[in-house]
């Protein structure tokens, strides 16, 4: 089964102690829960997070939720879902400013 899933996340909620360096770049690690068999009152199926490590999870510390996610698109066999043809909804949001300017992201 192949998904199409929209990720939304607040990058003012990333804890930045967390975002590691990397050969190409500056990183940060993620995790989703999907449920495609149910949603909520937002019609989101899951939620994002930021990932903790095993020792965090074992001494119960939780990561903030940055986000939700949407499937909007699901194969079985030779059905397919496309939540966008299903609901006329466009996925797609407009962004407010522009991504490039340093304004745009809070840190």
């Amino acid at each position: 089964m192949k998904i199409g899933v929209s990720v939304s996340i607040d990058v003012t909620k990333i804890d930045k102690d967390r975002l590691f360096k990397g050969q190409k770049g500056v990183y940060l690690d993620l995790t989703t829960f999907i449920d495609t068999e149910s949603v909520d009152k937002y019609d989101n199926h899951g939620f994002i997070s930021q990932s903790t490590t095993k020792e965090e999870r074992e001494q119960g510390i939780r990561a903030p939720i940055l986000g939700n996610c949407k499937v909007f698109f699901k194969s079985e066999g030779d059905r397919q879902y496309d939540q966008q043809q299903a609901t006329g909804e466009n996925m797609q949001r407009p962004h407010e400013g522009n991504p490039q300017d340093d304004d745009f992201i809070p840190f």
